[in-house]
């Protein structure tokens, strides 16, 4: 699969929508698309091709820490004009931690208030890719300021897009086994609880609505289906 990713480009200044920009980037003329996911590279001065779509316009209403928000003027590959809102984001990783000390394996899951959904959540340890660093070495890094814990076992499983009618943002999920308890370093704004659950329980929470995180369930679920086929 080709997975095009997409990097915010020029300063941090903060401007009125009205004043934003067009951000500009190194032509392109043609870029293989994948059928399933593309990604938009924007041009200045003239239309950038990406087999059949046309990006017309590119302008940044929103820039934020952790996002940007573009406006684009598009013609798609069906031929419709329109435009497009979009939010730019570097990217996330998952980290589906399993301890298999015990006859069921158990999964790592932590609680923190979630202001967007206004409530407590259970979820798998995640966060965004950080400029300049790879995704196994983001699912690290968040597995133990998060957490605590570290694993001696990595497998990336998945790479999905997190909801792409209006976000670029991919969210790769990493197993995480043979793990090992150390001291959390969460962020000065996260208050973040953590429980280890078995396999069973979490099924049942996210069959029951206790669960129900996107990222937690896909990963739930993709492991559940491989640790009960059989080998």
């Amino acid at each position: 699969m080709v997975m095009l990713g997409f990097r915010p480009i020029g300063g941090q200044h903060s401007r009125r929508a009205s004043q934003a920009p067009t951000l500009s980037t190194t032509p392109i003329d043609e870029v293989l698309v994948n059928t399933v996911a593309y990604s938009i590279y924007m041009a200045k001065s003239h239309p950038v091709k990406i087999g059949k779509l046309r990006v017309l316009s590119s302008r940044t209403v929103f820039r934020g820490p952790v996002f940007q928000v573009t406006r684009d003027e598009v013609q798609e590959p069906s031929g419709i004009r329109a435009k497009r809102d979009i939010v730019r984001h570097p990217g996330s990783v998952v980290v589906l931690a399993i301890d298999d000390s015990q006859q069921e394996p158990r999964v790592l899951l932590e609680r923190q208030f979630r202001y967007a959904a206004r409530q407590n959540l259970w979820e798998l340890p995640a966060g965004r890719i950080d400029e300049g660093e790879s995704e196994l070495a983001a699912a690290k890094r968040e597995l133990i300021e998060e957490t605590g814990y570290t694993a001696a076992q990595w497998k990336k499983l998945v790479k999905y897009y997190a909801s792409p009618g209006f976000i670029d943002e991919t969210m790769s999920i990493y197993l995480a086994r043979d793990l090992h308890r150390g001291t959390a370093q969460p962020e000065d704004d996260e208050v973040i609880r953590t429980r280890l659950f078995s396999l069973s329980d979490t099924l049942q929470m996210i069959a029951r609505g206790k669960i129900f995180d996107g990222k937690t369930i896909i990963g739930v679920l993709w492991f559940q289906q491989q640790h009960s086929s059989p080998t």
